[in-house]
């Protein structure tokens, strides 16, 4: 995987554990890549590897260097997989289905609610597109209004301004924080303290387990939702591209945990 930082990722774990289950040769490494360094490691990763995961900061930068988009990556804008094929590059998002699948699998309803995301990045875009597909009201908040502005005139969703936050965290069935807000300080929230949704809170972020935003919604007697699914489901999906062959989830989900256990220890 490729991504700046990558320290924090689960990914080499999850993959691994993978790889060993489906009795395949192979290894997954993670690679720190800073945004000037893109251009040479995608040509190493050209030669070297069958496929790649990215990461932050890469999602939405990487399109410009790649051979051909799946039809899902280019309507969302956002490549998080990319498969190597007789020196071609093709990027991939199974951000989309696999936060989706993350959802079924916790029993979360999504289809005609109300859904608002956080963040305006690459997996907003993923999530955004998903659930809009799904059939669900999206709406888009992003302390950077113009990049919220980009993405809700790209796919027709609704975007909240400053203004307009507390009113549309308050309407809303199904909240999800896509931005990194909690990732490194799991004391900091992407909403002022006391404001919550009246249904469901999503938080992508999965290391730590439980951010400020999902323990505020928690205490509040509302249903949450970590990041975990949505990681290791998209991971799944990603394998399968590589190597053709469905993987062991419960398997990748182990190893996730594990992982997890390990990096609260350290």
């Amino acid at each position: 995987m490729i991504g700046f930082p990558v320290e924090h990722s689960l990914s080499p774990s999850i993959h691994e554990a993978a790889l060993k289950a489906a009795g395949i040769e192979g290894s997954y490494h993670a690679l720190e890549t800073p945004p000037a360094l893109l251009p040479a490691r995608l040509q190493e990763i050209r030669r070297e590897y069958a496929g790649v995961n990215v990461t932050v900061p890469h999602k939405e930068s990487v399109l410009r260097y790649l051979n051909e988009l799946s039809p899902e990556a280019k309507a969302i804008g956002a490549v998080n997989t990319i498969v190597c094929a007789q020196g071609r590059l093709i990027g991939h998002n199974t951000d989309a289905l696999g936060f989706i699948f993350g959802l079924d699998e916790a029993g979360i309803s999504y289809g005609n609610k109300k859904a608002l995301v956080l963040g305006a990045g690459g997996a907003a875009r993923a999530v955004a597109y998903a659930l809009k597909r799904e059939g669900a009201q999206v709406a888009v908040y992003n302390r950077t209004q113009s990049r919220a502005e980009a993405l809700c005139d790209a796919m027709g969703l609704h975007l909240v301004t400053g203004d307009l936050l507390e009113a549309a965290v308050q309407g809303c069935d199904l909240l999800i924080n896509t931005t990194s807000v909690g990732l490194k300080d799991p004391s900091s929230s992407p909403l002022p303290p006391g404001l919550l949704p009246r249904g469901v809170v999503v938080d992508i972020v999965y290391n730590p387990p439980t951010t400020r935003l999902l323990l505020e919604a928690r205490q509040a007697g509302l249903p949450t939702l970590n990041g975990l699914p949505m990681l290791v489901w998209q991971a799944a999906l990603a394998f399968e591209l590589w190597t053709g062959i469905k993987p062991d989830v419960q398997v990748m989900y182990k190893a996730a945990q594990a992982g997890l256990q390990g990096a609260i220890r350290a």
